[in-house]
């Protein structure tokens, strides 16, 4: 254990963009940002071991409130000494509050401003979510990171829509930050205000003048095209406390990473890294590749060459190939590595450049190099992806 607290320093910074460099400190690991977190819902890494995650140069992951509340419960896990122990895992845990996942249950739940009732996509069963309790399941589950409890609006929802949602949010952050008690763990509001300027400048000063000790940038990422999200960025940091951390919930892509950093986010986390990736999608230095693609069926270097990761070093991309395409289940855990291995040495790289002062150079070259998908399939993906989580809630 390293500290009894969580703290924030900034040691780089990048001239040109907002880009900065720094240290998270958390009562389980010392965490270098800008940092990308590997999502674990339900308490794991999908198709990994927490060994396999910390050997990739991991130590922070984000599980969730809502997940684990289903199941196995909140009781059992602090009962069996918390969500480290329960876990196996000794590094770095921020948790989300579970607000989206209600959210996105929009068939299943209803809201006012006492809280959230909504049925479980597991077996309908009816719960009950308030401010209050969110607060006491993560003070119970001990992750060292907190999220208030947001109501997280769709993305072409009415402004009077999102602004009942912001103010909403406002008014559970306060609740939070009255409920915690529990000393050690941090807790960061949620900064909404949808695809609008000036709700984002309202819900970030009103945000900041609670002074929380971090900061989350919510509702974005959830549909809407990428240069409004970039957009939203721009407006939401503009009015975030310099010295604190900002973390863009929901952003995995590396391209958007990137762009991220330049305007001076520090904390990123999102499933698609694992979940491209056990759909056989492969990041690589010039963008996604599809392993199942018959150009692989017999090339016998590895999707990356120089990769020095344990798929990279050991494996061909024909192998690769071979295993989606018979349905073997390691084909999961090997493009599983990769990705994860991907992103942590874009982290690195990113960190390297601010420190050196090239970060500017080096996102020219990146973006460059890098060929995202494009902007239809990716709203239409991210659709398919949002209406099979609002329906199972798979990460």
């Amino acid at each position: 254990m390293i500290s009894s607290s969580n703290s924030f320093h900034i040691i780089h910074t990048c001239p040109e963009t907002k880009a900065r460099a720094g240290e998270l400190l958390t009562p389980h690991a010392t965490v270098p940002t800008p940092v990308f977190m590997p999502v674990g819902s339900q308490g794991a890494v999908k198709t990994l071991t927490p060994q396999e995650v910390n050997s990739l140069g991991i130590n922070m992951v984000l599980a969730n409130t809502y997940h684990l509340y289903l199941r196995p419960g909140i009781g059992v896990i602090e009962k069996l000494g918390g969500l480290h122990n329960f876990m196996g895992w000794d590094g770095a845990i921020l948790t989300d509050s579970g607000g989206y996942q209600v959210f996105s249950l929009a068939p299943l739940r209803k809201v006012n401003d006492e809280g959230v009732t909504f049925r479980s996509h597991i077996d309908g069963s009816q719960h009950n979510f308030t401010p209050e309790l969110a607060i006491r399941y993560q003070e119970s589950l001990g992750a060292d990171i907190i999220m208030a409890l947001d109501e997280c609006p769709a993305h072409d929802d009415s402004p009077d829509r999102v602004k009942k949602a912001m103010e909403r949010t406002h008014r559970w952050a306060e609740r939070c930050l009255k409920t915690q008690k529990r000393h050690g763990q941090a807790l960061y509001a949620i900064v909404q205000g949808g695809v609008f300027p000036e709700l984002r400048r309202q819900s970030a000063e009103y945000l900041t003048s609670l002074d929380f000790p971090g900061y989350a940038i919510g509702g974005l990422s959830i549909g809407e095209p990428k240069k409004i999200t970039l957009a939203m960025i721009d407006e939401t940091v503009a009015f975030l406390p310099e010295a604190k951390p900002r973390y863009l919930m929901g952003v995995g892509s590396p391209e958007d990473i990137v762009e991220a950093v330049a305007r001076g986010c520090d904390i990123f986390d999102s499933a698609l890294p694992t979940r491209v990736a056990r759909n056989g999608a492969l990041f690589t230095w010039q963008g996604r590749k599809n392993i199942t693609n018959a150009a692989y069926t017999d090339m016998e270097q590895p999707i990356v060459a120089g990769c020095s990761c344990y798929t990279c070093r050991n494996f061909s991309a024909a192998y690769l190939n071979h295993l989606f395409n018979a349905g073997e289940l390691l084909a999961y855990r090997l493009a599983t590595i990769h990705n994860l291995s991907f992103i942590t040495e874009l982290m690195v790289k990113i960190r390297s450049a601010i420190s050196d002062g090239a970060f500017h150079a080096f996102k020219k070259d990146f973006l460059a190099g890098y060929k995202p998908t494009d902007e239809p399939t990716r709203l239409s993906q991210k659709r398919k992806w949002l209406e099979k989580r609002s329906l199972n809630q798979a990460d």
